[in-house]
C-alpha cells in the first residue's frame, strides 16, 4: 500500500513542479473547440469554453497541493506545540486549551471550512487559512494525549533528576518521540484536506475563475456530465480522488508499521 500512495503523490507533485514544461495549453484560455471528447489533441478534452482539460488538471495540481500543504503545516505549527505544552504542563492552561480545541474539534470539519471561507472569502490564501484551523484540534488531541504517558516516562523523570528544564525536556524527549505518530496523522488529514478543499471549490469558495482547480472544475462540468460530456468533470474528480488515496495509503501503511513496531 505504502509503493502505491507514495508513487500517487509524486506523481502529482511532479505533475505541479513541470507544469509549464508538461502542459500542452494555456490552461485559461478559451478557444473555439468546445465540448470536445478526449483525443490526440486534447488527451482530456475540453470544457464547456473550448479549455484544455489535461493543461487545468495540471496546473489544478498546484492549488491543491500548495493549500493542502501549507494548511497542514499552519495546523502542524500551530497544534503541536499547544498538544505538548498542555499535556506537559497540565493545569489551567491545559483545561482551558483542551475546552477551546474540543469546542472546534466538534464541529463537521467542511461545515467549519465553509463558515471561515465565507467570512474571509475566496483565494488560496484564505482557504488554507479556513483548513488549517479545522485541523489544528486534531494535531492538538493527538499530541496532548501522547505527552499524558510520555511525561510518566522514566527518561523524562531521568532527564528531571538532572536538573533539565521543561522547555528543554519538551524539546529533546516529548517531541523526538511524537514525530512517529506526527507523520501518520499528517498524511491522513492531508488526504481529508484534499477532499475539504475540493468541496469549498466545489461551493466556489477557494479560487476564482478562471484559475484552474480539481474541486471548481468538477462543479462546472456537473451540468454536462448527463449530457454525454462526462469528461469535463470525471478527470478533476478523478484526481480528487487518487490523491487523496494516495496520502491515505501512505497514512495506512505507517501507522500499521508503527503499531508491529509498538508490539
Amino acid at each position: 500500500m505504502f509503493n502505491v500512495g507514495i508513487t500517487i503523490i509524486l506523481a502529482v507533485v511532479l505533475m505541479a513542479v513541470f507544469a509549464p514544461l508538461i502542459s500542452p495549453y494555456d490552461p485559461t484560455r478559451a478557444t473555439p473547440d468546445i465540448l470536445k471528447p478526449p483525443s490526440s489533441s486534447h488527451l482530456m478534452g475540453t470544457n464547456q469554453i473550448g479549455q484544455d482539460i489535461l493543461s487545468r488538471v495540471i496546473y489544478g495540481s498546484r492549488i491543491i497541493l500548495m493549500v493542502v500543504l501549507s494548511a497542514t503545516i499552519i495546523s502542524m505549527a500551530v497544534g503541536i506545540p499547544l498538544g505538548i505544552y498542555s499535556g506537559f504542563i497540565g493545569g489551567r492552561a491545559d483545561r482551558t486549551l483542551s475546552m477551546v480545541m474540543d469546542s472546534i474539534y466538534a464541529f463537521p470539519s467542511l461545515i467549519l471550512a465553509i463558515a471561515i471561507a465565507s467570512v474571509l472569502g475566496p483565494s488560496p490564501l484564505n482557504t488554507a487559512i479556513s483548513l488549517a484551523v479545522v485541523y489544528i484540534p486534531t494535531y492538538y488531541r493527538m499530541t496532548r494525549g501522547q505527552t499524558l504517558s510520555l511525561r510518566e516516562q522514566l527518561f523524562v523523570e531521568a532527564a528531571r533528576s538532572m536538573g533539565a528544564g521543561k522547555l528543554y525536556i519538551m524539546r529533546k524527549h516529548i517531541l523526538p518521540n511524537l514525530l512517529p505518530t506526527v507523520l501518520v496523522v499528517f498524511t491522513l488529514s492531508a488526504a481529508d484536506a484534499i477532499i475539504t478543499e475540493a468541496g469549498l471549490s466545489y461551493l466556489g469558495l477557494s479560487v476564482t475563475p478562471p484559475t484552474p482547480d480539481w474541486g471548481y472544475d468538477l462543479r462546472a462540468g456537473q451540468g454536462y456530465f448527463t449530457t454525454g460530456y462526462w469528461w469535463i468533470s470525471f478527470f478533476p474528480g478523478l484526481m480528487i480522488t487518487l490523491l487523496a488515496l494516495g496520502f491515505a495509503l501512505v497514512g495506512e501503511a505507517m501507522g500499521e508499521k508503527i503499531s508491529i513496531a509498538s508490539k
